[in-house]
């Protein structure tokens, strides 16, 4: 696989999505997809998604076919196989409310799957050390606070199998016969409370346009789709059960919180009441 950057002609393409941190684009032969990041991120998060995706690819995950890394002069991204027809599984609840539970609870099967599968730890990172890294590089975190997120991951156990890296329903499509895992770019390994936390964060802390404009949902199909997705993939419908489950998942979502915000902001984004409050909440000292 050619691993230089091409330039591509953005009038060969139609904008047909966008996310929190890229756009895309489908290609007017009907082929394939052109996934571009913001100007704010650099070309190197470009080419890390790319080569993970290769790995995901490789080891038979369902994903689209990577095929080049591209710019337009301005962004960097990649160029993938186009699935099509496709619709995100938020997209279809969103059209079609009764879906949301059969789809919720396809959903948890699909990351039980991903949960289930050995890793190729000689290609993807340990969830554990990628997270570290990008706490190192919060210049407006006090120090006090990195110690704090270091001990909790210090902490927490190796585990081989796959992670998806940014688990929530809008990250799934189907053509009708696959589903398909799509934006597999922090794709990891570890334990499944990275992606479980991540997941519930999503659900149940965004705002109502940030829901709308990224997942096609209000706030409440989000958590209605949590607890749905929660009793099927733990296997039970005892509240206490599951509320135990997500005391879990508390201390992982402050510490994907703080890599995410370091990736979105090459490390200088500002360290907020609500980001504070969040590590004194769930990461007491």
């Amino acid at each position: 696989m050619d691993e230089s950057v091409e330039r591509i002609n953005l009038d060969d393409y139609i904008q047909t999505g966008e996310g929190g941190t890229a756009l895309t684009y489908s290609h007017k032969n009907g082929k394939t997809l052109a996934k571009l990041f913001l100007p704010s991120l650099a070309a190197d998060n470009a080419a890390r998604e790319f080569h993970v995706n290769r790995v995901v690819f490789e080891s038979g995950l369902p994903t689209p076919k990577p095929i080049r890394l591209i710019t337009d002069g301005k962004r960097f991204g990649a160029e993938y196989e186009l699935i099509s027809p496709k619709r995100s599984f938020t997209r279809i609840i969103s059209q079609e409310p009764d879906m949301l539970v059969p789809l919720s609870e396809r959903f948890a099967k699909l990351a039980k799957q991903i949960h289930e599968t050995p890793a190729d730890t000689q290609r993807l990172p340990d969830m554990r050390e990628l997270v570290g890294s990008r706490i190192d590089r919060l210049v407006n975190m006090p120090d006090a606070y990195k110690d704090r997120l270091h001990k909790f991951l210090d902490t927490v156990p190796s585990a081989p199998t796959c992670l998806h890296g940014d688990l929530h329903i809008g990250n799934i499509i189907t053509d009708g016969v696959r589903d398909v895992w799509i934006d597999v770019g922090d794709f990891a390994y570890g334990v499944p409370e990275w992606d479980l936390g991540m997941m519930y964060y999503s659900s149940h802390f965004l705002s109502a346009e940030r829901c709308d404009n990224i997942f096609h949902l209000d706030p409440p199909t989000f958590k209605a789709h949590w607890d749905i997705f929660a009793k099927a993939y733990y296997g039970t419908d005892s509240e206490k059960v599951l509320e135990a489950e997500v005391r879990k998942l508390y201390p992982f979502i402050a510490a994907k919180m703080s890599f995410l915000l370091s990736k979105l902001s090459d490390g200088k984004h500002p360290f907020s009441d609500f980001f504070q409050q969040m590590i004194d909440k769930y990461l007491p000292e």
